[in-house]
């Protein structure tokens, strides 16, 4: 099966139940017919921005916070940017928090009605950065 496909599967399943560990997620993948290993759904996890919400996985979009501003999708694009998607009239307002959080590996913040660009230092710093822009934006 194709990886689109796998992680589209990951993102409905931890919508729908509550798994708390990477071994729980393969084997309920392996349940549904995905042939995964454990760093194949690892960096799955990475690349989707997955986050550990009171000890579960949980879905970014299902992060708020406590000012309403919430993020859509965050995506990385190329080696050293991040696009941030947020609901229309909000991008302003949540560049504003990220640039207040001073997340060293980030350059700098661009925003439009509903998109934020990220200029990071790296591809390595890249996916350190979407995990800790998830993080900000959670519900507390």
């Amino acid at each position: 099966m194709l990886k689109a496909e796998r992680q589209d599967a990951i993102l409905k399943l931890i919508g729908a139940m509550r798994i708390a560990r990477q071994s729980e997620l393969v084997q309920t993948l392996r349940d549904h017919g995905f042939e995964v290993t454990q760093a194949s759904v690892s960096r799955d996890l990475e690349d989707l921005g997955i986050v550990k919400i009171n000890g579960a996985y949980s879905q970014p979009e299902r992060a708020g916070n406590a000012f309403g501003i919430g993020l859509i999708n965050i995506e990385s694009a190329g080696d050293s940017m991040i696009v941030a998607k947020t609901y229309s009239g909000l991008a302003s307002a949540s560049a504003v928090r990220i640039d207040a959080a001073k997340i060293e590996d980030i350059v700098g913040t661009i925003a439009g009605d509903d998109t934020i660009f990220i200029a990071v230092k790296g591809p390595k710093e890249q996916r350190a950065v979407i995990k800790r822009l998830w993080e900000l934006f959670e519900e507390k």
